[in-house]
């Protein structure tokens, strides 16, 4: 079997394809084709990828990317995708793969591999655990049927923003947001995670690299940032990513924290359901918001169930020491 490094468009788009028919099953909203090769060539801001695959008569069938970052966790690597097409599982790909990926990393001096999200129960579960993973975090993933809210009762629910004031915006942060959006993006840092994955450091620089990627990898998004109205000092953010091009129905609920000095104030539902209106208004063809949560994290699911959502799945993250 042979296992070649992807570098060309050509090639991350047949991954793709491979990608897309390994999790039809799944509803789920995909990550676009855009984004999905420009991370399998480019990597991320912060962390740079390497992307390899097995192609049989010119076809590629199966294939990972490993994200090896650069400023903070270099003991760390992260596998993306590991994928098989349907039609070729269960013949010892995936394994051969997982040994390729093992041996990257352990190549670039890495001692722990944190693999991508498997659905529990679902196969990719199954060859996670066979293979000497563990579970390093479990998320329930929920749905807000947007067809099915019921906004009045939802507005009925919206807190008073007391001592703060709220800014919104579409698309990429405007360079004057960066350091505000540097500041409250440090609060993901205290969400459950792995123990053996270090803070995430986010400088403006970094932060203004992520904005920049953010329509050139077909990825749009409405935020929504709070300040204290007494001196401007940023609070909490919220965010909703969209596919660029509107090619599914779904957005993807993520980067949502209010800072610890900030907390008591009801402001994470504040931010939430602001940005959900704004969303609703300007966006009808949108009717599925997904969120995934860690089991442990009992204040934002209480919010998310306060809006509507609705566990759907339960999805595992999984870690191996080198």
């Amino acid at each position: 079997m042979l296992i070649q490094r992807i570098e060309t468009g050509e090639q991350a788009a047949g991954l793709y394809e491979t990608y897309a028919a390994s999790v039809a099953e799944v509803p789920r909203p995909l990550w676009s084709r855009t984004r999905f090769c420009a991370y399998l060539l480019e990597g991320s801001p912060g962390s740079r990828a390497e992307a390899w695959a097995v192609a049989e008569d010119g076809r590629i069938v199966a294939g990972y990317a490993l994200g090896l970052p650069r400023y903070d966790n270099p003991h760390l690597a992260t596998l993306f995708t590991l994928t098989v097409h349907p039609g070729r599982q269960r013949r010892g790909v995936g394994t051969a793969l997982l040994d390729h990926a093992v041996g990257r990393a352990r190549a670039a001096g890495r001692d722990l591999l944190i693999t991508d999200v498997t659905r529990a129960g679902g196969p990719g579960s199954a060859f996670a655990a066979a293979r000497g993973c563990s579970v390093a975090l479990h998320e329930t993933r929920s749905v807000l049927d947007l067809g099915r809210a019921d906004l009045d009762e939802l507005a009925r629910l919206m807190p008073e923003p007391g001592g703060y004031l709220l800014e919104r915006w579409t698309g990429p942060a405007a360079d004057d947001l960066l350091p505000a959006l540097a500041a409250v993006l440090d609060g993901m840092n205290d969400a459950p995670h792995d123990a053996g994955v270090e803070a995430k450091r986010l400088p403006v620089d970094r932060i203004r690299a992520t904005e920049e990627r953010m329509r050139r990898d077909g990825e749009d998004c409405y935020s929504v940032l709070a300040r204290r109205a007494s001196d401007g000092a940023p609070a909490g953010i919220t965010r909703i990513y969209l596919d660029a091009g509107r090619a599914d129905r779904w957005g993807h609920q993520g980067d949502t924290t209010v800072l610890k000095e900030h907390r008591g104030h009801r402001l994470g539902l504040l931010l939430k359901l602001s940005n959900l209106f704004r969303l609703r208004e300007n966006e009808p063809g949108i009717d599925r918001i997904v969120t995934y949560n860690a089991g442990e994290n009992r204040h934002m699911r209480a919010i998310n169930e306060a809006m509507g959502f609705r566990p759907l799945d339960e999805w595992l993250q999984w870690r191996l020491p080198l």
